[in-house]
């Protein structure tokens, strides 16, 4: 692939630069600038979406990136992990155990009661769909009499700190295999490259990284039957997980905070005639940082066809993980499509002059049987 090196151009570079910078102030001196703090509360669903797909816990910073990007979420995510990459690794945690999230919102699907009881938290889920123009003209009022009802209104919780799996219930009654002890190193997406074969850690780490749009879109394609996984939820999670670090001095692991995740386990069921223990129902994995319900679930449910897929071959596009794994980061997809508006004027030259002598090769060919023709009929007369 041919390029040319921009020469010249910087003025028109800062000019472009100057017009995005006034488009994104362009309410002008009555306006009022969105602060960051505003950004991660009020839009927290998108600030749960570019921590996700940056690959960085920093709700600040995403908010930040939101606010630079004028709201485009791959610029944001770009923007993210670019900053990541310059900060040194200090420490790494050890696997953590998320049984002992602090829970905003539990939910199974599978069943209606739950050890601990479903709680159904911030949701969208069973509200109606429907435009609230009220919002159109919101004060600061506002925001501090619907806290005050919400306090007034809402009793003092009892809930206890952490909550049993679903899915350990399905273990103690063999519905489900047993955990699973790896002792390899979890694959690291960051420091080494995709080579396939690769483990499931490189796949679940390359998922909960991906760009939410395109890891739904291959799920559901597995889900409207380019597929066989038709999971049921057995337990989705949304809550704080408690990091922990090993201490510098003594090794223990001791917390050093905790950051907002989504978690989903859903359970499928596939034919295993080489199994040779009694069939047990199969398990999908979906993590990812932040409040991203949608992806937790196309996560788990890519994961679990993945691993249909490395066991029988695949059948379906979502069942290939070179497919899957080297199509759904929202990064590399945004910087090979926008690679285009770069400068290809070598690489089209070579095509216009390729196209030229095809031309002129087929006029010439067409003048030879037109010239042949005319000599056939005047042999004929």
């Amino acid at each position: 692939m041919g390029y040319v090196a921009i020469k010249g151009g910087g003025q028109a570079i800062q000019g472009a630069e100057d017009v995005l910078e006034a488009l994104r102030t362009a309410e002008g001196e009555h306006g009022t600038p969105l602060t960051t703090q505003s950004i991660e509360h009020q839009l927290r669903l998108l600030t749960s979406r570019i921590v996700s797909e940056g690959g960085l816990y920093h709700p600040q910073l995403a908010a930040l990136a939101i606010k630079q990007s004028q709201g485009d979420t791959l610029e944001a995510a770009f923007a993210l992990r670019a900053y990541r990459s310059t900060k040194p690794r200090l420490l790494e945690t050890c696997t953590q155990d998320t049984s002992r999230m602090r829970l905003i919102r539990r939910i199974s699907s599978a069943f209606k009661d739950i050890p601990g009881g479903q709680m159904l938290g911030p949701t969208y889920d069973y509200a109606l769909r429907l435009m609230r123009l009220d919002l159109a003209n919101e004060s600061p009022e506002i925001f501090r009499e619907v806290a005050r009802e919400f306090l007034a209104e809402t009793p003092e919780p009892n809930l206890p700190d952490t909550f049993p799996k679903v899915v350990e219930a399905l273990r103690a009654e063999g519905l489900l295999p047993p955990v699973e002890n790896h002792t390899e190193t979890p694959f690291d997406i960051t420091r080494e490259p995709l080579i396939f074969p690769v483990p499931r850690s490189a796949a679940l780490a390359t998922m909960a990284r991906a760009e939410t749009g395109s890891i739904l879109a291959l799920a559901y394609s597995n889900m409207r039957g380019y597929g066989d996984v038709h999971p049921t939820v057995a337990e989705l999670r949304v809550g704080y997980l408690p990091v922990m670090l090993p201490h510098p001095i003594t090794g223990e692991p001791v917390e050093v905070g905790e950051v907002l995740m989504t978690e989903c386990e859903v359970v499928a069921m596939y034919e295993d005639d080489d199994a040779k223990g009694a069939p047990t129902f199969t398990l999908g994995y979906g993590a990812c940082f932040g409040h991203n319900e949608v992806k937790a679930i196309a996560m788990a449910i890519l994961d679990r066809a993945l691993q249909k897929g490395m066991r029988d071959g695949p059948t379906n596009p979502s069942e290939d993980p070179e497919f899957v794994l080297l199509h759904i980061d929202g990064v590399d997809s945004m910087g090979f499509a926008s690679h285009y508006k770069m400068p290809h004027y070598v690489t089209f030259q070579s095509d216009m002059d390729r196209l030229r002598t095809t031309q002129q090769k087929h006029e010439s060919v067409k003048q030879q049987d037109v010239k042949q023709q005319d000599n056939e009929q005047e042999v004929q007369v």
